[in-house]
Parts: structure tokens; sequence; C-alpha cells
């Protein structure tokens, strides 16, 4: 399988947006995460590779700023990069290209939004064990049955704590507490993304990619 990378998909883009007719939003968005995934390829530490890629993903997602729905979003986000992904490349991701990768990140604790939960006394260490076992049977029941959209589901809730963490103070810049799920989060997002680029790119007008918040305002 072709690594992709932010030039190839830059290439692709200028290539075909004016023939097949990319709309200002969309060409927008496509810019947007482009930018980041650039920076991300350049990054020389975890912390800001990591921070580069995900918002590389939310431009490539985002429609309006609301966290309540922002974690919706993205799961219909990623539902419909799943439906059409008719070259399987998500799935040759998931399942053959770095499923341990996935499952050490989903057997990791310390991303696991309960568990901070818990130990910051929102919930008890009963209803902390309860959510635990129901996240690895879905988890289990999702590999098993070789779900790809569960997958990502369960595991962008993981790198969703993880962003949390980095981007609200909750953790040390370079820190060696949490370089394992980092380089997990990193190696996952640094194919992931890219690949959900490229599907976006094939299918410009199968769906609406919506309008992106913060757009470009010419005085």
């Amino acid at each position: 399988m072709t690594t992709l990378t932010a030039q190839s998909l830059q290439t692709y883009f200028k290539q075909h947006r004016d023939i097949e007719g990319f709309s200002e939003n969309f060409c927008l968005r496509i810019h947007r995460t482009l930018s980041w995934l650039k920076k991300a390829e350049k990054a020389e530490d975890l912390d800001t590779k990591f921070i580069a890629l995900w918002i590389a993903f939310n431009a490539a997602y985002a429609r309006e700023l609301d966290q309540v729905k922002d974690r919706a979003v993205f799961n219909e986000f990623l539902l419909r990069i799943c439906a059409l992904d008719e070259d399987k490349r998500i799935y040759d991701l998931i399942w053959k290209q770095f499923p341990q990768s996935i499952r050490l990140l989903l057997g990791n604790q310390f991303v696991f939004q309960d568990f901070w939960d818990f130990h910051n006394g929102k919930i008890s260490e009963k209803a902390y064990k309860l959510a635990e076992m129901r996240n690895r049977e879905r988890c289990l029941s999702a590999l098993e049955k070789q779900k790809t959209e569960w997958i990502l589901e369960v595991m962008f809730s993981r790198l969703y704590t993880l962003r949390n963490q980095i981007l609200h103070g909750g953790a040390t810049f370079d820190s060696s507490v949490n370089r394992e799920q980092l380089r997990d989060g990193c190696n996952i997002l640094a194919l992931l993304v890219p690949a959900m680029v490229e599907i976006m790119l094939k299918n410009h007008n199968e769906i609406d990619w919506g309008k992106p918040f913060y757009p470009v305002v010419k005085d």
C-alpha cells in the first residue's frame, strides 16, 4: 500500500480541484488539513507531532464550536469515512498495518476517560470498573468481528482523552510518563489522517462535508 504524504495529497488536490469543481468550503477544509499534516511531518518531538496531527484531523471533520456535540460530529465523520472507503485503505491500516499499536492503545488505562473520572472523584470505583468492563467487551467484539467503524470510534475516544490531557495542560512537555501512548497515537494518526483526506478528495461530491467554522474573511 502506497504511503500517503502531505505533498502527494497536495499534488492530487491541485490537479483535481478545478477539473472536478471542488467547492470553496471543501477546498478551505482540505487546505487547512494539509497545512497541519505538513507541520506534523516536520515535527521533531512527539508532543508537537501529536498536536499537529490532531489539528489536521480536527480541520478535516469539524463543523461547529460545541464541545458537547464535538464527539458526535467526529464519530459521524468516522462512519462516513468507513462507508466511503471503497479501496479498503482504512480497513487495511486497522487490521493489517498496525493492529498491535491499536491493541496497546485500547488497553492503556491512561487514555481511558473513566479512569481519570474515578481518580478525580467524579464517578465511583464501581462505575469505573463497570465502564472498563463494557469498553473491553466492545473492543473484543469489534476485534473479533473486524468492525472497523467500532474500532475507530473506541480508538478515537482514547485519542480524544490524550488530546485533552495535552491541550488543556494536563501533561508535561516531553514527559517520560506518557511516551508510550503518545508514540502509539502519533503512529496511528500519521497514517489514518492522510488516508481520510484521500477518501475525502475522491468523494468530494458524494456528501456535504460541511462549512468550516472560522471562514476566511477579507476586509
